[in-house]
């Protein structure tokens, strides 16, 4: 889509083997004007992506043939990706996710189950530019 950065919505790629978590997003995304595109499986994943071109890709972690880890290292390794932010969408959320997501280059990490209020400002926050780090350090 064209002056993004100004203007959103834009073109979000929604990777989740799960049909109804997948519907509620796109359902959540589609009534503030996003564009959405499906996918199911890591390998469709990047089929898509490189297809398609999104502006944002919500990537579930456990996912058919390549995880979403996998899927995260593999469209960042490429040029045209780097820039795209990929924004960790998932139920696992166990100690450490997080940062395994964002090592894997991940910009973001939500967890399930979606805030509905939450994710769309979520998203317009990524979309501007947003990026998690990993935390540094000892904690508490």
């Amino acid at each position: 889509m064209e002056e993004l950065k100004s203007g959103l919505p834009g073109k979000i790629l929604i990777v989740d083997d799960n049909q109804d978590s997948r519907e509620l997003v796109v359902k959540i995304l589609k009534n503030r004007g996003y564009q959405t595109i499906e996918a199911v499986d890591g390998e469709e994943a990047l089929k898509k992506a490189v297809a398609e071109r999104p502006d944002l890709i919500l990537m579930d972690r456990s996912l058919p043939r390549i995880d979403g880890y996998e899927v995260t290292r593999r469209l960042k390794s490429r040029e045209e990706f780097k820039d795209i932010p990929i924004v960790a969408l998932t139920a696992h959320a166990m100690r450490g996710d997080r940062e395994k997501a964002l090592e894997a280059g991940c910009e973001g990490y939500i967890s399930k189950p979606i805030n509905v209020r939450e994710l769309p400002e979520l998203i317009t926050s990524y979309l501007r530019g947003k990026k998690e780090s990993v935390p540094s350090g000892e904690e508490g």
